[in-house]
């Protein structure tokens, strides 16, 4: 078995508020399943902004995969159901926010590869991305690493890849709805689909924060169900890190306190062992 160890959020060095950033964690809970997913917040950072900045606006909540080709490509991050659960339901387009830089070739060289997570964009204009993006559902590099500036991956797939195989095909509970009155490459969980047929797409983050309060550190996180969630601390940096808790998750919001007289000196972090 193969453990990967994902730092979720935030480091605090307490005594001095000096703060240090790691992966943020996000979760796509889907109609389909659920994916946790690692945003490159150090190599990517504007991309990973622009996309949390949505995120923390409500943009992707009732929003749709629109589009999808099979062991290409699955996206996102354009249309929503405005209405949904009503008696009205329409599909819109999300509300957007400014065009980007594209940082394909900032920090850390990402490749289009099977399970990572990319920025959308208009064709012939590398700065363009704004809301919309997709997972690549296979090695794309020969293609999307090259074409249009290259686009920029700012995530991967941590778990959940078993969800994102249900697109590798056609026969695996998601069907394409070509009705020539929709696109052509909308994914459905029925054809004809009504709009609780559509694959839905919720996003959120795994918050993690630190407050200081007199010789009390709380730390809190929003726990992942079924994981193992610890939180660690170090007195150095170089790190050398130790348990302060461990826990399995559920999915809600978990507070830790450490009132060890010791903890202003103390960085900390939480780690999620899948």
């Amino acid at each position: 078995m193969r453990w990967l160890v994902i730092v979720l959020a935030v480091a605090v060095y307490a005594c001095s508020g000096i703060k240090t950033t790691a992966g943020s964690l996000v979760q796509f809970r889907t109609t389909v399943g659920d994916m946790d997913v690692e945003l490159f917040d150090q190599d990517k950072p504007v991309t990973v902004k622009n996309f949390l900045d949505y995120v923390n606006a409500g943009y992707y909540t009732n929003m749709i995969f629109h589009r999808w080709v099979p062991a290409f490509v699955v996206q996102g991050g354009g249309i929503y159901t405005a209405g949904r659960h009503t008696a009205n339901p329409k599909l819109d387009y999300l509300p957007t926010f400014g065009p980007i830089t594209n940082e394909f070739n900032v920090g850390k060289f990402y490749s289009n590869l099977y399970g990572t997570l990319a920025m959308a964009k208009v064709g012939g204009d590398p700065n363009s991305a704004t809301s919309q993006w997709f997972f690549n559902l296979g090695d794309n590099s020969a293609n999307l690493d090259s074409q249009n500036g290259g686009f920029t991956v700012f995530g991967r797939v941590v778990k959940g890849t078993n969800i994102l195989n249900k697109f590798l095909n056609r026969t695996s509970g998601v069907l394409l709805y070509t009705n020539l009155s929709f696109p052509n490459e909308l994914p459905v969980i029925k054809n004809p689909p009504g709009f609780e047929d559509l694959v839905y797409v919720d996003i959120s983050i795994l918050n993690v924060k630190v407050i200081k309060t007199n010789s009390v550190s709380q730390i809190s996180w929003n726990s992942v169900t079924g994981q193992t969630n610890l939180v660690e601390y170090t007195t150095s940096i170089p790190a050398v890190w130790q348990t302060l808790v461990t826990t399995n998750g559920n999915g809600a919001s978990y507070l830790v306190k450490d009132t060890n007289p010791a903890n202003p000196a103390r960085f900390y972090r939480v780690r999620v062992v899948y």
